[in-house]
């Protein structure tokens, strides 16, 4: 049986897990975790929106300029602009004109550390894959000599305790957005209202980053499936506010028949 190395960590408000797969749990396996989990706690500190001592609500309030802040604040606000620009409006970091990257910064500092801090991990002695998630969003990688891969399930937003659909990824990115936890949080920044169309956006990419934004925008589109052009390296998987189920592979839409 292949051992698992499993170690949680409260942040950003949700609880993260990172799992190592195969190997002995050495010091540089709890050395890797480690650091993985110091990532997640430095972007907590600078972006938090519920820390009124983070660098981005210091900035909202006038005291810091984004020039002096942390370095990841310009990283951070220019790719928000990007992915503002390739949803067209659909994701935004700039609700009512505040910097916000909430709906950004989680998978892009998960990924970071995933990339940074666990997939060199694979080239030790008999670890056969890596992966780290942060409240149900995750990024993962699977060496390439190994058979491992992981099976994610995607949980049915109207009973949490069920599994609408299993995906295996090797080596991927995994990102659900929607109110199915905590209400109708999402805004449309089209107009400002809250994004109530959409229970769950599941979105499968190489990328969690990518992932992460697109899940968002996704819930904010509503029924609009004019998105999914633009939604390139993306599949996934969203229910509607009927429990409609619509599913996408590759920027095309697939319907699956129950056996």
């Amino acid at each position: 049986m292949t051992a698992r190395h499993v170690q949680v960590c409260p942040v950003m408000g949700t609880v993260a897990s990172a799992h190592v797969i195969g190997g002995a749990a050495g010091g540089d396996v709890r050395a890797a975790i480690e650091s993985c989990f110091d990532v997640l706690r430095r972007a907590d500190r600078v972006f938090s929106m519920y820390d009124p001592a983070s660098e981005v609500r210091r900035i909202a309030r006038g005291e810091l300029r984004i020039a002096d802040a942390d370095p990841w604040v310009a990283e951070v606000e220019a790719a928000c602009d990007g992915a503002e620009f390739e949803t067209r409006g659909l994701f935004s970091a700039h609700p009512g004109g505040v910097f916000d990257p909430t709906g950004y910064v989680k998978g892009w500092a998960t990924e970071r550390a995933a990339r940074e801090h666990l997939l060199p991990l694979l080239n030790v002695p008999g670890v056969h894959a890596v992966g780290l998630d942060v409240g149900g969003d995750l990024q993962v990688f699977t060496a390439e000599e190994s058979d491992w891969t992981w099976n994610i399930g995607i949980v049915d937003p109207s009973d949490r305790a069920q599994v609408i659909a299993t995906v295996p990824v090797r080596n991927g990115a995994v990102a659900t957005s929607g109110g199915a936890e905590r209400g109708a949080h999402i805004i449309d920044p089209r107009t400002g209202a809250a994004a109530t169309g959409i229970r769950s956006a599941t979105v499968i990419a190489e990328s969690l980053t990518r992932a992460d934004v697109w899940a968002t925008a996704i819930v904010a589109a509503g029924a609009d499936l004019d998105w999914l052009p633009r939604a390139t390296g993306t599949s996934g998987l969203l229910v509607d506010a009927a429990g409609r189920i619509r599913r996408w592979v590759e920027g095309v839409t697939v319907e699956v028949q129950p056996a």
